[in-house]
């Protein structure tokens, strides 16, 4: 059996903690023995060792836009002293054989394989283009010889950072994330009632339009208020769901949306609920998903949860929803940043409910036939051969 040491940049249940879940739980622990380091504690951490995983928790050395002060950098340094002690530690006891960086937040993973002569892989979820100091960093990093492979989320986000790097290129390789697809939960309609009702405050009868993520700068939470707003106009039946929280010390986000939301005075038609772990009841609870992130998502892994709930997406045309929503057959991809070709997306599906459940089905077949767990796992698993 081979040891592997995982770094992962957070503890929490969003997109790219959830891969990190996933892949881990799939991963086949007769060939390999996953040992993962974690920032902190949370629930990623009461979930990974329910699987039985050995979670480790130590400084990842995030990387961050307010890091370059005499204070933090000092703390930088006294989190890379202690992060190191930690990983020479469970290397000693394990004997890994690769470090898988994943995602670009977290650095001690390059770190630590360069400095023991460890193969390092680095599973990448960002686009970052600004700002420019950390685009080309990242660059830099990812085409160091001790970097020795990069596999992507998706082709949008390989061709971003391979672009004019011919040394980068060849030692990269785009695979889509997965999602368990074998025992996929199933709710009552008197279980779908009872969220709807408790939760969104929303009739039988009313639509009900979701968006799944953090709230932040980028996700287009005010995007698609801009465009409920115009529908609200016309539609008396809809309702809007955000779900999710603020980032950390970002709360100004969720207090900003709120303030738009009451000057629309759409207080008792669109609703914040914070994030909840048992996400799939939710899912199954909506009738439209939308992804209107305003710069491009490097993969999305929402847009797969909720065709995996029969459920037509509208998402933005650029980064890696284009690469899963199939336009005018799974859901519409609108014009990014453009709040009335979003709002025209959706008056497509309000309008017409046989649309949502065809759409529905046809994503639910797609994500079966090209975004389930096992193939994922599967071509990481070739991947690990290939580099230990």
């Amino acid at each position: 059996m081979k040891s592997i040491l995982f770094i992962h940049q957070s503890a929490e249940l969003y997109g790219s903690d959830k891969t990190m879940l996933y892949f881990l739980s799939e991963l086949d622990k007769t060939k390999y023995f996953p040992v993962i380091v974690l920032p902190f504690d949370g629930p990623l951490k009461v979930e990974l060792e329910k699987k039985n995983i050995k979670v480790v928790i130590a400084p990842v050395l995030k990387l961050y836009r307010k890091m370059f002060t005499p204070k933090n950098m000092l703390l930088f340094f006294k989190e890379y002293k202690k992060g190191i002690k930690v990983l020479d530690e469970l290397n000693k006891e394990h004997n890994f054989k690769l470090v898988y960086s994943h995602t670009l937040a977290a650095l001690i993973g390059i770190i630590f394989a360069e400095k023991r002569q460890i193969k390092h892989l680095w599973h990448v979820q960002e686009i970052i283009a600004k700002p420019k100091i950390f685009n080309l960093g990242f660059k830099k990093l990812l085409s160091k010889k001790s970097n020795h492979k990069v596999v992507y989320d998706s082709i949008a986000t390989m061709n971003f950072w391979i672009k004019g790097n011919k040394s980068l290129a060849a030692k990269s390789e785009a695979v889509w994330n997965g999602i368990e697809t074998d025992n996929v939960p199933t709710f009552s309609i008197e279980r779908i009632q009872e969220v709807r009702c408790n939760f969104f405050t929303a009739s039988e009868d009313e639509i009900v339009i979701a968006l799944v993520g953090r709230i932040n700068s980028w996700k287009g939470q005010q995007l698609l208020l801009k465009a409920f707003n115009i529908l609200s106009k016309t539609n008396k039946n809809i309702k809007l769901v955000y779900l999710g929280s603020a980032p950390p010390n970002q709360e100004i986000f969720e207090i900003e949306l709120n303030d738009k939301i009451k000057e629309y005075k759409l207080d008792k038609r669109v609703i914040i609920i914070p994030f909840q772990k048992e996400i799939s009841k939710f899912w199954n609870s909506i009738d439209i998903a939308v992804v209107p992130s305003t710069e491009p998502e490097p993969f999305g892994m929402v847009v797969i949860e909720a065709m995996l709930a029969k459920k037509p997406v509208v998402a933005s045309n650029h980064g890696g929803p284009t690469e899963i929503v199939i336009d005018n057959y799974t859901g519409f991809l609108f014009e990014p940043n453009n709040f009335e070709s979003l709002a025209n997306a959706l008056n497509k599906l309000i309008y017409d409910k046989q649309m949502r459940i065809d759409y529905g089905k046809h994503g639910y077949q797609r994500v079966l036939e090209k975004f389930s767990l096992k193939s994922h796992v599967s071509h990481f698993e070739k991947i690990f051969e290939e580099l230990i």
